[in-house]
């Protein structure tokens, strides 16, 4: 077996798409912060959707879909992405080896439950996580930079195929997918500029009552219908948002705090304090889906005096201040 490795610049990052494409860029040659590529692509967002479920339970995000973030920074930097889907396993495995044959990162989408590197207690069924594939060893193991872990891995090619074909929701079908730097260089100014006034006018929400601080708010109010609910079904609701929040896909503070460093990033790139006092505040808004998420839990556990009003008061006050923070970004990009 030909040992094959490509160069690959390993940072460890806060969430796995945005990481993969700072990794994989900063490989290239592209310098860029993992908040940079969050902010760019104007991925912040609130989203619940009681009409789909997930293991039962209602649907919440944080962030745009799976891939939005890969297409919207190639997109705005004008980098050439390459992306494949596959009809078989086999023809899926044969065309990483070829791209890693030829001195190319890959990029691939694959299910968290059949990689065997993650703690079996951080295993779950999540097909949208992303990875970078920059070589194999004598043994025939595929080397991975995996943006959540603090080093790069290793995976079993077999392992590695089921992750990549896994079925059920987001099922990937095998997508890889490659990134080309532009030939000439690209000014961020304007992109940062057109990046946050996007995710301003995207804060309020569509129409329907599921997005942005619209579902939020909407989240809230079934919050406050779960008092005429047994205290176990409550819990099981409310340990759902927690979960979704801080232990799934980076969390809704979690980013939060991402995009807080996009601002201050951006600030010093444009030279602008009132974008530095906007990173404050909006990591004050991550501190507050942290105490959120914190009266559930207490909730959850009966500890202290903690009432469902309480809980659902908490959100409406992160739905507050973000709706603050929008008229802020607006008045900003003006």
């Amino acid at each position: 077996m030909n040992v094959i490795e490509n160069n690959i610049n390993h940072q460890q990052s806060s969430h796995c798409e945005s990481g993969v494409v700072a990794n994989m860029l900063n490989s290239q040659g592209m310098n860029l912060s993992e908040p940079m590529v969050f902010g760019l692509s104007s991925a912040l967002t609130f989203v619940y959707l009681p009409m789909i479920k997930v293991g039962g339970l209602p649907l919440i995000a944080y962030r745009m879909p799976p891939k939005s973030i890969i297409s919207a920074v190639c997109k705005k930097l004008n980098v050439k992405m390459n992306s494949q889907k596959f009809s078989t396993p086999e023809a899926g495995m044969k065309a990483l080896d070829k791209a890693l044959s030829e001195g190319k990162l890959v990029g691939l989408q694959t299910s968290v439950y059949w990689l065997p590197y993650f703690p079996e207690d951080m295993r779950f069924q999540f097909n949208a996580h992303n990875l970078t594939v920059y070589g194999k060893n004598e043994q025939g193991d595929y080397l991975i930079s995996d943006p959540v872990f603090e080093d790069v891995v290793t995976c079993p090619a077999e392992d590695l195929k089921r992750a990549r074909f896994a079925k059920g929701v987001l099922a990937s079908k095998g997508l890889m997918y490659e990134m080309t730097l532009p030939t000439s260089p690209v000014e961020l100014e304007p992109q940062i500029r057109a990046s946050i006034k996007k995710t301003a006018k995207m804060m309020n929400g569509l129409i329907l009552p599921f997005f942005g601080t619209k579902g939020v708010r909407h989240l809230a109010k079934k919050i406050r219908t779960l008092k005429s609910k047994p205290q176990k079904e409550a819990a099981l609701f409310l340990g759902n948002i927690v979960r979704m929040q801080e232990e799934i896909g980076t969390g809704g503070a979690g980013f939060r705090f991402m995009y807080a460093s996009f601002l201050d990033e951006a600030a010093t790139i444009l030279d602008d304090k009132a974008l530095f006092e906007l990173s404050k505040f909006t990591t004050e808004i991550g501190d507050l889906w942290r105490e959120f998420a914190m009266k559930s839990v207490l909730f959850c556990k009966k500890r202290k005096n903690v009432s469902i009003d309480d809980v659902a008061a908490s959100l409406e006050v992160c739905a507050d201040q973000e709706a603050i923070l929008r008229t802020k970004l607006l008045q900003w990009s003006k």
